[in-house]
């Protein structure tokens, strides 16, 4: 089972395998830190597609699909993704502070799909 979860939230026994989904390290976590298993900052929104979206819900609808584009070259770590959520749980990491608008909610529905 796939979860989202910010990376400043508690760490739950139910999140499973953790894995990391920005492309740079989360501002004001030390890197002892963080529980995570994995981190695939290849797979987040490439620089220029993270500046151009800023998390302006305007533009909400465009990033989906530009970020989605951008996840087809990536198929062998979605793959790999999925397959560690095959009857386990797997929470994918992230830090931005819109719960609603982020790169992880389209990874998760790409994911899923």
């Amino acid at each position: 089972m796939l979860k989202i979860k910010r990376v400043y939230d508690d760490v739950s026994n139910q999140d499973g395998k953790r894995i990391l989904i920005d492309r740079v390290w989360p501002r004001g976590i030390n890197k002892e830190e963080l529980k995570h298993d994995e981190w695939y900052k290849d797979i987040a929104p490439s620089t220029e597609l993270r500046k151009w979206f800023d998390h302006d819900e305007e533009k909400w609808t465009d990033f989906k699909k530009k970020y989605k584009k951008e996840l087809e070259s990536h198929q062998d770590t979605l793959e790999d993704i999925r397959k560690d959520a095959d009857g386990h749980n797997v929470t994918l990491l992230y830090a931005a502070k819109d719960e609603k608008h982020n790169h992880a909610i389209v990874l998760k529905e790409v994911l899923e799909n």
